[in-house]
């Protein structure tokens, strides 16, 4: 890619919901974006030969710190190498992650020494998604308020990544050794720069920066593309881009894009889901009582053998055909929220399965997506969610879907896409949609078509 056509920004996920989400800000800010799901061959990249903004989905988020090492050189270099003045590390905007597990950490060690940055920035607070960060402290919004990271309902509780410290560089200390340092609101409320000048001076390699409103979020886009030659990396959730854009716009970088509309209504929408959080639950019961027929993928029976994984796939999938052509919309979930049987079910055949969390993880996603597929395969269905972060990048991979572009917004970072790739499924519209996050009613508001409310 040569110079004058550079990108503006690219980026890498740490998960298919997440780097979707990033996708979304861009492209209805009016810049043309492309999310892959893995390293594009040359082909491929030609077709979107145009976009000023581009990604590459992962599920780094639920690996280890050794496959880190060796899964995420290579992306990372292919993105840096096409030119852009920051290449972003997604994560997400609770900041899932441990020392064992998604480390963000390791990640940014990474980052820096492929990009040479001088330090990485990390705004991981989103206001517009209820995520916010205040002298350090992450808060994140619910259906039923606001709280302090390690005080969040879900987030405190999560199976993998349980958040016990809300102040993120506490939370990082144990997963690197670079040195540190807080960006605050009351820098940021004035002028931030003497504080990031003394930050590097003092060879501070990360360096958390607070955002709660319009007023930080744009003090915080500006100091980061003010200071792109030395912070080229950056980590954070799609905050990133909100504060960029707001930025970019006060500038006259970028346009005022158009509002988005709708993609319009269809009769017939298939979902999977994955997640166990108490927001898909509340949605799952919305979407059983509006035309979806609920169906059970029984995870700790496909614990057991490759025969009964291989026979429970095989019956959502008829279930889900049957269900389509009775008219409803099926929805395929391996539990209905944190209190259902099936979660301690599962816990306990993962016991005495000897299979590792990881391992049995992947093939509860990889499962979903065969499932989705079959469902998709064998019906007119053309519109489709999959519920749940991890689950996202299995189902991607199982529908051959190599790239995604924006559609319809929903809610902030679960936008309507259409999915491409050398498959029967080219052309799908999809929303992928992380366990925590949506409106209650929102799998009747993907088959409505998406569009703002």
């Amino acid at each position: 890619m040569t110079a004058h056509t550079a990108p503006l920004i690219t980026w890498f996920g740490d998960d298919f919901t997440g780097s979707a989400a990033v996708m979304e800000v861009l492209a209805f800010a009016g810049v043309e974006t492309v999310l892959f799901s893995d390293i594009p061959s040359p082909a491929l990249m030609e077709r979107f030969k145009g976009a000023r903004a581009i990604g590459i989905a992962s599920t780094a988020r639920t690996h280890a710190p050794a496959w880190m090492e060796d899964n995420l050189p290579a992306p990372l270099q292919f993105l840096h190498g096409l030119g852009a003045p920051l290449l972003h590390y997604k994560v997400c905007s609770t900041f899932d992650s441990s020392p064992v597990s998604g480390s963000i950490g390791k990640a940014i060690e990474i980052g820096l020494d492929v990009t040479k940055a001088r330090a990485a920035p990390v705004l991981t607070a989103a206001p517009q998604m209820r995520r916010y960060q205040s002298f350090g402290h992450l808060f994140a919004g619910t259906f039923d308020g606001v709280y302090r990271l390690d005080r969040h309902p879900v987030m405190a509780h999560h199976p993998v990544t349980p958040m016990d410290e809300s102040d993120l560089l506490v939370h990082l200390s144990h997963q690197t050794g670079l040195p540190s340092t807080l960006i605050d609101l009351e820098a940021l409320w004035t002028d931030p720069q003497p504080a990031l000048d003394t930050a590097l001076l003092r060879g501070k390699r990360i360096v958390s920066i607070d955002s709660m409103e319009p007023v930080s979020e744009q003090a915080a886009g500006k100091l980061i593309w003010d200071n792109r030659a030395d912070l080229s990396f950056v980590a954070g959730s799609q905050g990133v881009e909100y504060a960029l854009v707001r930025h970019w716009q006060n500038i006259g970088l970028t346009p005022e894009a158009p509002a988005p509309t709708s993609a319009g209504q269809v009769a017939q929408i298939a979902a999977v889901s994955g997640s166990v959080s108490p927001s898909t639950a509340q949605q799952i019961d919305w979407a059983q009582e509006n035309g979806f027929a609920i169906i059970r993928f029984d995870a700790a029976r496909a614990l057991a053998s490759p025969e009964a994984l291989a026979g429970e796939i095989e019956n959502a999938i008829a279930h889900g055909v049957s269900a389509a052509n009775d008219g409803h919309s099926p929805l395929v979930c391996s539990a209905t929220g944190p209190s259902d049987p099936a979660v301690a079910a599962f816990r306990a055949a993962l016991d005495s399965s000897g299979k590792t969390v990881e391992s049995a993880n992947d093939m509860i996603g990889q499962a979903l997506g065969a499932i989705l597929d079959g469902i998709l395969t064998q019906t007119d269905i053309r519109r489709a969610v999959i519920s749940g972060g991890d689950t996202s990048g299995h189902g991607m991979r199982a529908l051959k879907l190599d790239a995604l572009q924006a559609l319809a917004p929903t809610i902030p970072g679960a936008a309507l896409c259409i999915g491409y790739g050398d498959s029967p499924h080219d052309g799908l519209e999809i929303a992928l949609k992380g366990g925590q996050m949506g409106s209650k009613d929102f799998f009747g508001w993907i088959r409505d078509g998406g569009g703002p409310r």
